[in-house]
């Protein structure tokens, strides 16, 4: 139980209009990979909820070689690291029908209290985590998002329903989708995501109004929100032509 992997068949609903796996649908993988691995380990969310407790994501960085495309079959392989003070790394390979390796992402989690919403010490369950200090990862911690100096463009939204997930908060798979919306149809269509970065600083609920800053300079774009003057989150990465 040291890692899991799952194998799957890229699926239509998983990829863009360039029939692409899109970006959040990626996250969404990791996300549900992360959860099966954590289940088979004791420290899923029925375990954890009995604890009124939650994994939440605070980082993620991810690369990829290439998008593969609908239809193809892929490889997902997660494990964890030894816990770093309040937070559990995770990391995740994406392997192809070949076997090699297209991409990679490094994530750090923590553990929510459901009541204060507050982060709380990992506690007994940094003792269930199997001991990978032995496998090498494949990127290192996830790293600063810097905000470009472009252009500014800027929108305010409401989350919706489709944003939102059990926790009662926006999903992390939902914040790359907003930046991939903000980006626009005409830069998705000739170019990729190759590689990006996400912090979660603070959880966006139902009814609060969103403001988002998107900045372009080159390759590199940045993103932000903020809930009032709050920074919620900051995502940044760089663009590349599509093959």
């Amino acid at each position: 139980m040291k890692t899991y992997t799952e194998t799957f068949k890229l699926l239509t609903r998983d990829c863009d209009l360039n029939a692409s796996w899109r970006p959040g649908a990626i996250l969404l993988a990791m996300q549900e990979a992360g959860a099966a691995h954590s289940d088979m380990i004791g420290a899923g969310r029925k375990a954890l909820i009995q604890q009124n407790l939650a994994w939440v994501l605070t980082r993620i960085e991810v690369e990829m070689d290439r998008y593969p495309r609908t239809g193809e079959t892929l490889a997902l392989e997660t494990f964890p690291t030894p816990v770093r003070r309040w937070f559990f790394p995770r990391y995740f390979i994406v392997r192809d029908e070949g076997e090699n390796e297209i991409g990679r992402a490094a994530s750090l989690w923590v553990l929510l209290d459901l009541t204060t919403r507050h982060m709380v010490h990992p506690g007994a369950v940094a003792t269930l985590m199997p001991d990978n200090s032995d496998l090498p990862a494949p990127l290192g911690l996830p790293g600063s998002v810097n905000e470009v100096s472009g252009v500014l463009e800027e929108a305010r939204f409401l989350p919706r329903y489709t944003d939102m997930d059990g926790n009662h908060h926006v999903n992390n798979t939902r914040y790359v989708d907003w930046a991939c919306d903000a980006l626009g149809i005409d830069t998705m269509v000739d170019y990729e995501l190759a590689r990006f970065t996400v912090h979660y600083n603070m959880e966006i609920r139902p009814g609060q109004e969103v403001r988002t800053e998107l900045r372009r300079l080159g390759p590199d774009f940045s993103y932000s929100g903020f809930v009032g003057t709050e920074r919620h989150f900051d995502l940044g990465g760089q663009l590349r032509p599509r093959g």
